[in-house]
């Protein structure tokens, strides 16, 4: 039996931590980075006589992140304790959720080979970070700075079929948590980060196998390999007549390889409680409500937008609303031009390549919103060529000027004057009788070098629709 007849069952646990400018339980700065053991105190450590007071801003940015993903809440929550000890967890025990979290019930849409599929997302839980093991060659080091970093944890139903769905929700959830702005997702910093659930069933089957947790993964494209990794894997040894155990590996990124790390625990080994020192959370329909308002125009809701009513492709589309602050500058510069295919052309072309080559950060665009629509509104309306955009936008990112200044000072205007090309046209013509001769014979593409001609001698500025039309209609005179 082959790889093939086998089906990928995958579910998915996703930590993002919450852009709170205090931890979950005490005052503590969430920045990251410090000196380590420089942002706790008895409280993110869990010393004795200590009281936890819960953060609500902790507690907003759940609910948002809730009804953002389709989320129903419960109005009425608790916080559990959830007993284990590692060395970087010095109170033995987690302050999250158990039976009852703060949001359940929701769904994400993704689409995957053009077709649509809902994505179910169990629950949302609120719950402290632990600290971080530093293992260094003379032994291992603990820093507790993390200690209360407030999350939130994702739980998805089994609803992934592949490695490549797990790339395709990761990237929508990490969208909607950035546009709701409850969480900074900087995956380098491990505030954003999954464990991926898998296990295998033939084809046909319903009862699902056996499942194996890679853990704590911050990269798209390693959750990616560990899956496709894990899945063969586990075919392998089925086939080979083994079991899969339940188990928690981690993903060695140096050797390709998941490897395990020990038994996986079940609730019941936690011995969950209900935190004695903390209140249930209790959140009104007002409450909720004003959180609703405060959720900004989601990506998907703007990729239609811009595809009914801006007349932009899917893929341009995509491109836009995959950063909120790009989506939000095409919003803003569309005010100054009729036509936001042309304003959607800049930014993707000149903008997103002027910040790939001075390593911007997506959104970084020195340019104004207006002055970009301004330059679009050129381009549509024949005052200068796309060529020459391409030149003004080059001026306008090294100094934020307005385009039609430069146009005016540089003598940039689009030459539209039909006496002053027909005479060139024919001038261009009467030079080049090869690329001629080829035309005529049937060679279209040879138009191209005499629109190169016509190009060079009027540095860009000729109107290209109206060289390409007079160039035809003189060659055709000649047939």
């Amino acid at each position: 039996m082959a790889y093939k007849d086998y089906e990928i069952v995958i579910g998915l646990e996703v930590h993002s931590e919450l852009k709170t400018k205090s931890k979950i339980y005490c005052s503590c700065t969430t920045q990251f980075g410090g000196e380590p053991n420089t942002h706790c105190c008895p409280i993110c450590t869990g010393m004795p006589g200590t009281l936890p007071v819960l953060n609500g801003k902790v507690v907003e940015y759940a609910i948002k992140a809730g009804l953002a993903t389709n989320c129903s809440i419960h109005q009425f929550s608790k916080q559990d304790r959830k007993n284990y000890f590692y060395p970087d967890l010095p109170k033995a025990y987690q302050t999250s959720q158990y039976d009852l979290p703060l949001c359940y019930e929701g769904h994400v849409d993704i689409e995957i080979e053009d077709q649509e599929k809902r994505i179910g997302i169990t629950r949302i839980h609120i719950e402290e970070d632990a600290g971080k093991l530093i293992h260094a060659a003379e032994g291992t080091y603990v820093d507790y700075n993390r200690c209360g970093v407030p999350l939130i944890e994702i739980v998805t139903e089994p609803d992934l079929r592949s490695p490549e769905e797990i790339r395709i929700f990761l990237t929508k959830l990490r969208s909607i948590l950035l546009y709701t702005d409850v969480s900074d997702c900087r995956m380098n910093e491990g505030s954003f980060r999954c464990d991926v659930n898998l296990s295998v069933r033939k084809k046909g089957e319903e009862a699902f196998g056996t499942r194996t947790e890679m853990k704590n993964i911050n990269s798209f494209n390693f959750a990616v390999k560990a899956a496709e990794y894990e899945a063969k894997r586990q075919i392998k040894l089925i086939e080979s007549g083994g079991t899969v155990v339940q188990e928690t590996r981690r993903w060695d990124e140096a050797k390709g390889v998941t490897v395990s790390m020990r038994s996986k625990e079940e609730a019941h080994d936690y011995r969950y409680f209900p935190a004695p020192d903390l209140m249930p959370i209790v959140t009104a329909d007002e409450e909720i409500d004003r959180i609703k308002a405060s959720i900004p125009e989601l990506p998907d809701v703007r990729m239609h937008r811009y595809m009914e009513h801006a007349g932009l492709s899917k893929y341009d589309s995509e491109l836009l609303v995959a950063s909120m602050k790009i989506s939000d500058y095409f919003d803003d510069a569309s005010q100054y031009t009729e036509n936001k295919k042309t304003l959607a052309n800049i930014i993707i072309s000149e903008a997103f390549s002027r910040m790939n080559e001075d390593e911007k950060e997506l959104g970084q665009i020195p340019i104004g919103a207006k002055n970009l629509g301004k330059l679009a509104h050129l381009v549509d309306t024949n005052v200068i060529s796309s060529s020459i955009a391409k030149k003004v936008f080059a001026k306008m990112w090294e100094q934020d000027d307005d385009p039609e200044t430069i146009v005016e000072q540089e003598g940039l205007k689009q030459i539209s004057d039909d006496g002053a090309l027909r005479t060139m046209a024919e001038e261009v013509i009467a030079k080049n009788d090869k690329a001629v001769q080829d035309y005529l014979s049937g060679k279209e593409a040879a138009i191209q070098a005499l629109m190169g001609q016509m190009m060079a001698r009027t540095k860009g500025k000729a109107n290209p629709k109206m060289v390409i039309d007079l160039l035809k209609e003189i060659l055709k005179s000649k047939k």
